[in-house]
């Protein structure tokens, strides 16, 4: 007679005891068994042993600084590791090499550190007699993109001796030189009669940099006009003169999916309507600007197309004797520039524009412009595009703008 499953006597194992055999290819003897175990240790002795890990040299100072700085992934907690590593540093580990890479670290990610910057320009000065224009327009690339002035007292003269000693040695680099010096607002007036020169200019004309060299002279002979009127050397003749900034910028151009330009542009639309304000007008010397109107003496804004919407340039033209050639603009318009300031219009963690941007405002300022700044904190701030108006609604009227049926 059978017995049922799982009785007493039936053959089938019992919840507490372990299965003795297995089916093919598997072991008949418990896994946790002396025999077991044995065997699994005698395996493992015959396996070669793993080769222990390479040791990572230890890095320190200038050494640390250069590898930190050569990881493209370098950008999590930068500043503090960078500082570190400068202070940790032997006055022999800092070369033109490390300090270079530093500088370029710096202005690539937009980070304004003062000690960082200091210890650039401390470099330069004592390295003077070692360094060539090709170096030192590296070095003082950050200063003039993060627009920072250092405290180095001989951080200026020492600048003005090398571009004396050097500035026929390598034009491109001269002129880099001093574009990072404008954007600081300190042009040595030598230096200016030099890069001005009809020696200098001719000779440029026919080197493969000619283009960037002509526009980069455009710009500085339009910081001489508006910024330096003490000035009384040679100027760059107009036959040389090119656009300075055409159009929008690399940085905007590749950012342009983050921009705030559309849905500003939108809000303008219906708030004023597309004949009263233009959208990316380069206006002279050569700016491009984001958006233009043109207001009335009583604060009327203006279809564009009835207004010559730029300012004479030099300002020092008499806007009146314009004025009174051509009956549509007796009225004198004022020109008011909205300046989209977005988040990467600034150095990072900070609320410093770039030198590049403040150069811009600062010149369109000067030339007769009235700037109302649009700060990206504020544009992020808004839900969709009926908020987005009423906010404009409010810049514009916070300046005594009207438009529509009271306002023309």
């Amino acid at each position: 007679m059978r017995r049922p499953r799982g009785e007493p006597g039936s053959g089938a194992p019992r919840p507490t005891e372990r299965a003795t055999c297995a089916g093919p290819g598997e072991s008949c003897f418990p896994s946790d068994g002396p025999l077991v175990c044995a065997l699994e240790q005698e395996r493992r002795f015959r396996l070669p042993p793993k080769p222990p890990p390479p040791l990572q040299p230890v890095l320190h100072g200038g050494q640390g600084l250069e590898a930190a700085l050569s990881c493209p992934r370098f950008l999590r907690y930068p500043r503090q590791h960078l500082i570190s590593s400068l202070a940790e540093a032997r006055p022999e580990e800092l070369t033109p090499h490390v300090m270079v890479l530093l500088a370029q670290h710096l202005a690539r990610h937009r980070l304004r550190e003062p000690q960082l910057l200091e210890a650039i320009a401390h470099f330069l000065v004592v390295q003077e007699a070692q360094l060539n224009s090709k170096v030192v327009q590296k070095l003082v690339l950050p200063f003039g993109r993060l627009n920072y002035l250092p405290l180095e007292q001989q951080f200026m003269p020492c600048l003005e001796r090398i571009l004396a000693r050097e500035a026929g040695v390598a034009p491109l680099a001269t002129v880099n030189i001093l574009m990072s010096l404008c954007q600081l607002r300190c042009l040595p007036f030598r230096a200016l009669h030099f890069v001005f020169s009809p020696g200098f200019i001719n000779h440029i004309s026919g080197t493969p940099h000619a283009l960037i060299v002509r526009r980069y002279l455009s710009l500085l002979d339009t910081a001489v006009e508006l910024e330096l009127p003490g000035y009384r050397g040679p100027r760059l003749p107009r036959r040389h003169q090119v656009p300075i900034f055409p159009q929008p910028l690399t940085t905007d151009r590749a950012r342009c999916k983050y921009s705030h330009k559309d849905i500003v542009a939108e809000g303008l639309r219906q708030l004023l309507g597309e004949e009263k304000y233009r959208q990316d007008l380069t206006v002279p010397p050569g700016y491009c600007t984001d958006f233009l109107l043109c207001v009335s003496s009583s604060g009327a804004v203006l279809p564009v197309r009835t207004q010559d919407p730029f300012l004479p340039y030099p300002p020092r033209s008499c806007p009146q004797g314009r004025a009174a050639s051509n009956p549509t603009t007796r009225d004198p318009a004022q020109r008011v520039v909205l300046m989209l300031r977005e988040r990467w219009h600034f150095c990072r963690d900070g609320r410093v524009l770039l030198g590049s941007r403040a150069l811009r405002e600062r010149h369109l300022g000067l030339m007769g412009y009235q700037l109302l700044p649009l700060p990206f904190e504020e544009l992020e701030s808004q839900r969709g595009l009926p908020q987005l108006k009423s906010y404009l609604r409010q810049k514009l009227q916070a300046l005594g703008l009207r438009w529509g049926p009271e306002g023309g």
